[in-house]
């Protein structure tokens, strides 16, 4: 039985308990950053130095980006009607950890790939989880900001993490950065069950709530992923996404690939300074677009997180020094600290009240994975057949496809959202 909201009587305790979930959700955001992402960027240094080369790295990180593609439909429905939210979170995250324990063991090539595969498909679950408890806890009129938070925090944890895999891989060696891995994991399991079950509400937490807390407020039918199929401001944006990842997925791997491999960086502190600039740069990015979004709309938003990346491939290709970390990584954190607040905001919106949001975030989350799961391989054999100068220039200029698709569409798009800020569920 769905929980009745709004009731004056209940409003003191709702309110706590609303302030308990909130605090440990934004800590599990700090921490889940290693069950997201396995070790991440640390894992094609680690592979680099037990003598693989650019191309089968690329290959087994496709495979991983594949398997999560696949997954995340399918995820988010599972989200969209579990009450279970909390004991998915737990269960992907022991996954990652076991997953990314399994290289520690053998580097062959496929317990590399089973290991990814795996990372993958936990990752692919635990966004829709989280996203879910966030707006069943804060319901859609609380969700742009709280979002947002939870960005910050989670860029916060990505880049400490980072920080301290770069010691750590340096001072006792790249395994360590295994360890730590775990020891997040266990840290994001403990904030999962610290927050109340019965502050979630799991319609609100499917977009069946609607803002107004009245007797009446939940209602409606989850309606079919036709829905989705239909919704055209949804495809513009799933497709703008694709082609901003195809080129986006593979920069940052490949950048520490590059400097390290010229033996200008140490291997474990120059990945560790790739990811806490950029992830340093999103922080503040989450909660400029939190801003934004709020006054400007999300086409604004999108549209500078989509001109990020040329730059960023012009800048990568030109300079392949230690110091290009700086200006390389700040464009990333802009593009990807933007987007991590603006694209889950307007998939939100724009299917409130059709009961598929979880199923929606997985469906955008499908078609840009088609982007990110390619764009390993296409930027690895680039690399490794023309060099790396030649794989960030073609890699930078796939976001003008999806400058041009935002531009093109942008009155179906801004319309949309336009809508969407009023807090209409947008049907094409």
């Amino acid at each position: 039985m769905a929980t009745m909201v709004g009731r004056p009587g209940n409003a003191e305790a709702q309110g706590d308990q609303k302030r308990r979930a909130t605090r440990p959700l934004e800590a599990l955001n700090f921490f889940m950053a290693d069950m997201q992402a396995g070790i991440g960027p640390f894992l094609g240094v680690f592979l680099q130095q037990r003598g693989w080369t650019a191309g089968p790295i690329g290959s087994v990180m496709t495979a991983g980006g594949v398997a999560g593609m696949l997954m995340t439909v399918p995820a988010g429905a599972f989200i969209d009607h579990t009450e279970k939210k909390r004991l998915v979170v737990i269960v992907t995250g022991i996954c990652t950890v076991m997953a990314s324990f399994l290289i520690l063991l053998s580097q062959s090539g496929w317990v590399v790939t089973v290991s990814q595969v795996a990372t993958a498909i936990a990752g692919a679950a635990i966004g829709p989880a989280v996203t879910g408890m966030t707006l069943g806890i804060v319901r859609q009129k609380g969700f742009n900001a709280q979002n947002g938070r939870n960005q910050a925090w989670n860029h916060a944890g990505n880049m400490v993490g980072a920080g301290l895999s770069g010691y750590l891989g340096w001072r006792f060696g790249m395994p360590a950065i295994f360890y730590l891995a775990a020891v997040f994991g266990v840290l994001a399991i403990t904030c999962v069950l610290m927050i109340p079950e019965k502050a979630i509400d799991h319609r609100a937490a499917r977009g069946l709530e609607k803002d107004a807390a009245d007797d009446d407020a939940a209602g409606g039918q989850a309606e079919g992923f036709k829905t989705l199929i239909r919704n055209k401001p949804m495809l513009v944006l799933a497709a703008a996404l694709a082609c901003f990842h195809l080129g986006n997925g593979a920069m940052l791997p490949l950048y520490g690939l590059a400097v390290v491999g010229a033996g200008k960086g140490n291997a474990a502190i120059f990945t560790a300074e790739t990811v806490m600039v950029a992830q340093a740069v999103m922080i503040v990015a989450s909660l400029i677009a939190m801003r934004m979004s709020a006054g400007k709309g999300y086409w604004l938003v999108l549209l500078i997180s989509f001109a990020a990346l040329p730059v960023r491939g012009a800048l990568a290709g030109t300079f392949i020094e230690h110091w290009g970390v700086w200006p390389v990584q700040a464009l990333d954190g802009i593009g990807a600290g933007l987007q991590s607040v603006a694209v889950p905001g307007l998939v939100a919106c724009l299917l409130n009240g059709t009961g598929r949001v979880n199923v929606g975030q997985g469906a955008v989350m499908t078609v840009q994975g088609v982007g990110a799961s390619l764009s390993p391989a296409i930027g690895g054999w680039l690399a490794q057949e023309l060099g790396y100068r030649t794989a960030f220039w073609v890699l930078g200029s796939f976001a003008l496809a999806s400058l041009a698709l935002w531009i093109v569409f942008a009155g179906v798009v801004r319309d949309a959202c336009a809508k969407a800020e009023s807090g209409t569920a947008v049907r094409a």
